[in-house]
């Protein structure tokens, strides 16, 4: 059993993909064991691009995953982590390759996705490429108890801390 991150990015929002995607992404009968919207920080999108740090169009990525590039009522994302056999291979299968004018046309990526003028693969989503990556990654982006399995080994801590909470 292995657990992977998928990252429906903003211009899957934008263009209101989330249901096809999720419902594509049921095919592969993994289980979906934490979910959340949120905008990405830039320190969050660097940390998660931080292998992409020497490339050329590290800024845009940056930019396109923080929805810089798509407005800011699209500046955000859903992020999900999917749990099963096979999940990495699965959810990747069905992705298709990163680059949406490359990726299989019947591919979520080959359906949705799109090669910017500017050469910027707005390719919808985001999944985890290993099982290191996808652990990376899902530390990254989710709190243990934010998944209503646990998956990697956890402690407690006692903390002090002031947050938001409804008047």
């Amino acid at each position: 059993m292995e657990s992977t991150l998928v990252i429906i990015k903003p211009d899957g929002l934008k263009k209101s993909l989330t249901g096809n995607i999720l419902t594509r992404l049921s095919e592969t009968k993994l289980r979906i064991i934490g979910a959340k919207v949120l905008r990405v920080s830039r320190e969050l999108a660097e940390k998660h691009y931080a292998h992409l740090k020497d490339k050329p169009f590290f800024g845009d990525v940056v930019k396109y995953i923080t929805g810089e590039l798509h407005g800011k009522q699209y500046a955000r994302v859903m992020a999900l982590v999917y749990h099963g056999k096979d999940a990495i291979s699965k959810v990747r299968q069905l992705a298709g390759t990163t680059n949406p004018e490359e990726a299989e046309p019947t591919s979520i990526r080959g359906q949705y996705g799109r090669l910017t003028t500017n050469g910027l693969f707005e390719n919808v989503l985001h999944c985890s490429a290993n099982a290191k990556e996808a652990e990376q990654e899902i530390k990254l982006w989710f709190q243990p108890d934010e998944l209503v399995d646990p998956i990697y080994k956890t402690k407690d801590v006692e903390e002090k801390t002031q947050k938001r909470v409804w008047a």
